[in-house]
């Protein structure tokens, strides 16, 4: 499969459901070298959008999460073995789209992006409304995107 898909929790397979969260510790806690809490609560009222490839590997992931009058997309990821082939940016474009489509009543999406993706972000429209800050060690900053 090379589509995008939305998935709430309960929709997910255990197989499915474990690859997203070995992905998520692969590349947020190890690869990163952040000791945090990454498996979280929100996973359980999130959708989470996966995309695999041919054999069956998670090969990137975000998880979209509504929170009133704003959508947050977080954990935006694209495994080892797929990055370098525009994946990253069709990840986003399909976050943002499914924000759109799933929550209409939203005014913004938000994000939390490391500082060195602030141009990726940006060429998707989104705008920084925050300082460059510390999270876990690794430079953040808010980011927003009205909604149309």
């Amino acid at each position: 499969m090379t589509e995008f898909v939305a998935k709430n929790f309960n929709q997910l397979t255990t197989n499915e459901l474990f690859q997203i969260y070995q992905l998520r510790v692969t590349v947020f806690v190890v690869e990163q070298a952040c000791a945090y809490q990454e498996v979280d609560g929100l996973d359980l009222t999130a959708q989470h959008l996966v995309r695999f490839d041919e054999a069956q590997r998670l090969s990137a992931y975000a998880r979209i999460m509504d929170e009133g009058s704003q959508v947050r997309i977080g954990r935006v990821v694209v495994a080892p073995f797929a990055r370098k082939q525009g994946i990253g940016r069709k990840l986003v474009a399909a976050a943002i789209a499914t924000a759109q489509q799933n929550y209409p009543r939203a005014q913004q999406i938000v994000i939390q992006a490391q500082a060195y993706l602030q141009e990726f972000y940006a060429s998707f429209g989104f705008e920084p409304v925050s300082d460059v800050y510390l999270d876990t060690g690794i430079p953040h900053l808010d980011m927003v995107l009205p909604m149309q």
